[in-house]
């Protein structure tokens, strides 16, 4: 299977497009070992409502050595859950060094999507579009206000930056990673109908609903085939402490699950 059709099934299972991402606020915690504990609990019991989970991974780069040991325990934990990884990376370099951090990720660590900065060109996609049933997520349009400085900047034909990175998704296809291999990061803060008029039907993810105050029905009846998830980080991990991990996840995955 692809990685779009993966990620489609496990959307038909839980019955959303919930993503919940994994980034652990480091002055939150006592230590170390608090972190990890805390991570595992949102995984246990947000897992039966996600359809992907997302580690930023610089959380974890904050934590030295420690932080590597531990997000390759969490994925290990993820995958043993069945559910899918996007591993929040934006990596992006020159192709020899993209080759060893599509390695690690895909093969070391066996995460199942990993978001790029992709403002090097196609070359610097192209290395982890070798592993089937993989993914990528390109910098579309992101949910911080600095999008309008590149992002979204006008060209002189009348499009925008975004929309040449969308070019990009046209290459999947033809790679071992196949039709949906390619995926864009389109942020809920910055969504539009021009925005979304100008992104190709490729899988979507979605960050900036909960505590970045998106707004949902701005991607209420686009028609789009291809399958979005929608990230959720800090309104499951830390909002709303009267409520347990499991009731946000819930939450949110109703409130996702009704835009259909």
């Amino acid at each position: 299977m692809t990685y779009a059709e993966i990620l489609q099934k496990r959307i038909e299972k839980t019955g959303s497009g919930l993503c919940v991402g994994i980034d652990p606020r480091l002055d939150r915690h006592e230590s170390a070992d608090a972190i990890q504990a805390f991570c595992e609990q949102v995984i246990d019991e947000t897992a039966e409502h996600a359809a992907a989970f997302k580690p930023n991974i610089a959380y974890f780069e904050a934590l030295g050595v420690r932080g590597y040991e531990m997000i390759e325990t969490l994925i290990g934990r993820i995958k043993r859950l069945g559910v899918p990884v996007i591993l929040d990376a934006k990596r992006g370099d020159i192709g020899t060094t993209q080759e060893h951090y599509a390695k690690a990720y895909f093969e070391n660590w066996d995460v199942d999507a990993v978001t790029l900065s992709p403002y090097m060109g196609y070359d610097s996609v192209e290395p982890f579009l070798r592993y089937p049933g993989k993914g990528v997520y390109l910098l579309g349009v992101t949910s911080n206000p600095g999008a309008v400085d590149l992002e979204m900047h006008e060209l002189a034909d009348g499009r925008h930056v975004f929309e040449l990175v969308g070019d990009m998704t046209r290459h999947a296809p033809a790679t071992p990673a196949g039709e949906g291999g390619i995926g864009l990061v389109l942020g809920l803060t910055n969504v539009s109908a021009e925005v979304l008029a100008g992104m190709p039907d490729v899988p979507l993810l979605v960050p900036g609903l909960g505590a970045q105050g998106g707004d949902l029905d701005a991607l209420r009846g686009t028609g789009r085939l291809a399958p979005v998830v929608i990230n959720v980080s800090r309104g499951i991990l830390y909002a709303a402490d009267d409520l347990s991990f499991s009731e946000k996840a819930r939450h949110y995955a109703h409130r996702i699950a009704n835009l259909a």
